[in-house]
């Protein structure tokens, strides 16, 4: 996924949705230990500055050094920079070291990872016993009964420019392989479905459509999917550009621990 999202880095930022405190407290709850957490494909922070409200030291890690230059300061938080040329072992001594992370959590992520090495590393980083890894996605989003059709038809325009890779996305991480020990939050197979509720004006959904992948792969092809004429149907549904609409994004996580 390196530089998947550096062309739409700013739209990313402004676009997507934070997501709720309340999940960072249900998973802070589920490690006896807040000294380390490791936010995966950290992007702008989003996760991370959540996440830092909980532990003593955060780790915010990106292949893109577009989406780190736009990531949100915090005194608890490292951004660093992990080019796919790292190697592994230089990854876990640059995290803090094998049996040191107490949380790693993915937001939106996950997907694009190389999952075995992935899950190799969280192995080696996770604290144990003890240790937690939380990984969440969403998929739709429900806005109005007049919206959703239009959101919808929108949608399907997009359908032939998704990156294969990311098929787990839309079941839900329900196929996501998942070889961890259940918490109580999702198991493989079996996500927690989750609301992200949110308080959005259009310019701010619209950025969020904007930094969509298929989105930008479309128009490196020459199509534009959110040209002015969809854009202007979509504003209209919305019920005109100033109005801020309380609307839900479809969220899913797994979490889990170390099988000892």
């Amino acid at each position: 996924m390196a530089g998947k999202f550096d062309k739409q880095a700013d739209f990313y930022a402004n676009g997507r949705p934070t997501y709720p405190t309340e999940w960072y407290s249900m998973l802070a709850a589920l490690t006896p230990h807040h000294s380390l957490a490791w936010d995966v494909g950290t992007g702008n922070g989003q996760a991370a500055t959540g996440i830092a409200e909980h532990y003593e030291q955060v780790v915010g890690t990106d292949v893109s050094e577009a989406q780190l230059k736009l990531a949100m300061p915090h005194p608890r938080i490292r951004y660093l920079h992990t080019p796919l040329s790292i190697t592994d072992d230089e990854l876990v001594a640059l995290i803090g070291g094998e049996n040191s992370v107490d949380l790693i959590t993915v937001a939106t992520a996950v997907h694009w990872f190389e999952l075995p090495k992935f899950y190799s590393l969280v192995t080696r980083l996770l604290r144990k016993p003890g240790g937690v890894i939380a990984v969440w996605a969403y998929k739709g989003v429900v806005v109005s009964p007049i919206f959703d059709p239009v959101m919808k038809r929108f949608y399907d325009t997009t359908l032939p420019y998704w990156d294969p890779t990311i098929k787990s996305v839309f079941d839900d991480y329900k196929t996501l392989p998942f070889p961890f020990e259940s918490v109580g939050i999702g198991c493989e197979g079996k996500p927690q479905q989750l609301d992200i509720p949110q308080e959005v004006s259009f310019e701010k959904f619209l950025n969020m459509l904007r930094s969509w992948s298929p989105v930008n792969t479309a128009k490196d092809q020459g199509v534009d999917l959110l040209s002015e004429s969809v854009v202007k149907e979509l504003e209209s549904a919305w019920g005109g550009p100033k109005l801020i609409r309380s609307i839900a994004y479809k969220g899913f996580m797994l979490a889990g621990k170390i099988k000892l």
